[in-house]
């Protein structure tokens, strides 16, 4: 049986555990080494990677990470072409942590439970937001917990917010999360 590394995998395997980065979420702070208000250059050299392996279409930007196989994550610009949302993809991203809750490539419906607990419990409005899509979120932490298709799963895509855009960041139609972000599915 041959074994591939994980640099060889195809773009549609999900990577494990233990291929991951593994990165922690501060809300309205930060996701690992990225900071919000961080202009283009500074998230390149944050991520550690060239610019080769960047691909920059207007106000976003996807990455692909060194332990990654495709594109690991999606940094949205706005005011100046300053970072304000991060979306972790759910196969090749990055795992964030946050208080010990892993957030990313997780079974949806489980976390959700676990979000919601997590929320209740740290005294926050006891009322979780839900996007059309049915995807929780809390405006309160910065965070939407998307899903992502994997094969024929669904898998947690979080995509955290800076605080300009918190307010109502899990309405899918009228909250300040690009529109390029509602359409990823795959």
């Amino acid at each position: 049986m041959r074994v591939e590394a994980p640099s060889m995998r195809p773009a549609g395997v999900v990577l494990e555990e233990s291929e991951r980065s593994q990165w922690n979420f501060t809300p309205f702070v930060g996701v690992g080494p990225l900071r919000f208000g961080m202009d283009h250059d500074e998230v390149v050299a944050a991520l550690g990677v060239d610019h080769a392996s960047v691909s920059v279409p207007g106000r976003w930007a996807t990455f692909h990470l060194p332990t990654s196989r495709g594109a690991a994550l999606t940094a949205y610009y706005a005011d100046g072409r300053r970072l304000h949302g991060i979306a972790v993809d759910a196969l090749h991203g990055p795992q964030v942590t946050m208080d010990g809750l892993q957030l990313v490539g997780q079974v949806p419906s489980k976390l959700a439970v676990l979000f919601v607990d997590y929320v209740v419990s740290q005294g926050l409005r006891e009322d979780v937001t839900w996007s059309q899509e049915g995807d929780p979120g809390a405006d309160e932490l910065g965070l939407v917990l998307r899903a992502q298709r994997a094969g024929d799963i669904l898998l947690t895509r979080p995509v955290f917010v800076a605080r300009e855009w918190a307010n109502r960041a899990s309405d899918n139609w009228e909250g300040p999360i690009p529109q390029e972000e509602w359409r990823v599915h795959a």
